[in-house]
């Protein structure tokens, strides 16, 4: 793909962001309307002042100057509320580890997502998909984003073990996810950290959360660890993994890190993709009309497989779509690590910088009419006017996503598999209440499955439990 990069702003322009009340500051429409007020933020200035509570942060909104700051991680390092927040749930794991120790943990888990490991995790995937809808019936109603939580646990926790955690673990983390991503947000942007510590029904519910959390982790990796075998899995490579520069392997605190990151960014950040991209297709009837051409053409309403993911390129196009339109990783934060300057404009030492891919994926000096959902903007001929920088749903950088491509060949995989055999469409009525949360998604999706047929008019096949490791194909 190749892109061209916007230049730098002439004269940076530092604008504070209106309406902020005293003591609680912009709290309350980043509470109640994130997004929007997100995509208000450039038309003030390149950098935006806003305030959490009573401390100043500095949103960055030129794609130049994001690119700086991902580019120079030891200046503008992790950490800011988001970061701090999010060590309740992982501690200094890949995810929230500043520079040092994040240099050293990737290093040591790079090799479980190696191009050669991904056959492998998608035969993982396509068994738990067809598992997934095998239980699925023709005008069933049900709520997509449970189902899609559903699959994705369960390829996060098989990708991790080799055995499927048990039914109460992937209860425990399926039911207690949602609860801490939603807490995780909502103490970002608290304007005091005394909130968190009333007795309030959503405080005892995130705390007894993270808690069971907590246990179904340790008792999973301890009673991995007594049974003494490689599997070749990532808590394999975790606890076999020694780095090659200090000689020494991760302690068990590291792994149980590692393990919280892997399996709360493997679950929620995907399937919040999956569902959005359904939701998507489900209200354009031009892009599902062309979805379902392209698989009736590749898949004949059989499962797809890793092998066909090259030739699904308009499914591809739609993803990717997605991804700009509704980036799960939609608000990060950073924290310089000493005096610097962004665009000629100084920068204090222990400042909080926010970057947010929504911000930018929704700019119209980026992107063409930003609202509107067009996969073909990412066409080869298209997409050499799109700004590098502008398109960051898995962050460019030292810091980028380290399972991108796993995570790209699960929806693709989903989707594919899905939509071969099944067209859903949203229940007219049904209520639907999007929450902010950590990552963004459409909320709950109560659809009805309508079973489709497969080319040539015959009725789609019933899902089929894929077996073996199937060949080496593209990637995404």
């Amino acid at each position: 793909m190749t892109t061209i990069s916007a230049p730098p702003p002439r004269t940076t322009r530092y604008a504070v962001a209106p309406g902020a009340l005293p003591l609680l500051g912009h709290a309350v429409p980043l509470a109640r309307r994130p997004q929007q007020f997100l995509t208000e933020l450039p038309k003030y200035g390149d950098l935006v002042e806003v305030r959490l509570g009573r401390r100043p942060a500095v949103m960055v909104c030129h794609p130049e100057l994001i690119r700086r700051v991902l580019l120079e991680p030891r200046t503008f390092d992790k950490g800011g509320p988001l970061f701090d927040k999010a060590e309740e749930l992982v501690g200094s794991g890949l995810f929230a580890a500043t520079w040092e120790p994040h240099r050293r943990q990737r290093r040591m888990m790079q090799p479980g997502f190696h191009r050669a490991r991904m056959p492998g995790y998608a035969a993982v995937m396509q068994e738990e998909i067809a598992a997934l809808l095998d239980g699925w019936t023709d005008g069933r109603e049900c709520d997509i984003r449970h189902e899609m939580h559903t699959v994705t646990l369960r390829i996060a926790a098989r990708t991790m073990f080799t055995n499927p955690v048990s039914s109460h673990a992937a209860a425990e983390v399926q039911e207690c996810m949602p609860i801490i991503n939603r807490g995780v947000y909502k103490r970002m942007v608290a304007p005091t950290a005394l909130l968190e510590k009333l007795p309030t029904r959503e405080n005892r519910e995130f705390a007894l959360a993270h808690e069971r959390m907590r246990q179904v982790v340790d008792e999973t990796i301890g009673q991995y660890r007594s049974a003494g075998i490689d599997h070749g899995d990532l808590m394999s490579i975790l606890i076999g993994t020694v780095d090659e520069e200090s000689g020494q392997g991760l302690s068990e605190e590291e792994i149980h890190k590692q393990v919280m990151t892997l399996l709360a960014g493997g679950m929620e950040t995907t399937a919040n993709a999956i569902c959005s991209t359904l939701h998507l297709i489900s209200e354009h009837p031009e892009v599902e009309r062309r979805l379902n051409e392209e698989l009736d053409e590749v898949l004949a309403g059989r499962p797809a497989t890793f092998e066909d993911i090259p030739r699904l390129d308009y499914l591809y196009r739609v993803l990717y779509e997605t991804l700009r339109i509704r980036p799960p990783v939609w608000l990060l934060t950073r924290m310089t690590t000493s005096d610097t300057e962004l665009g000629g404009h100084p920068i204090p030492r222990d400042t909080i910088v926010l970057l947010s891919p929504y911000l930018l994926h929704h700019n119209p000096e980026l992107f063409a009419e930003p609202e509107t959902f067009d996969p073909d903007r990412w066409l080869p001929e298209r997409v050499d006017d799109i700004t590098e920088a502008a398109m960051q749903p898995f962050i460019m950088g030292n810091r980028k996503c380290i399972g991108d491509k796993f995570a790209l060949t699960e929806a693709i995989l989903v989707i594919a598999t899905i939509l071969a055999r099944w067209s859903l469409q949203m229940i007219p009525g049904a209520k639907r209440e999007p929450l902010p949360e950590a990552t963004l998604g459409p909320g709950p999706l109560p659809m009805r499955l309508s079973r489709r047929a497969a080319a040539g008019g015959a009725a789609a096949p019933t899902a089929e439990r894929a077996t073996g490791c199937p060949n080496q194909g593209g990637q995404p």
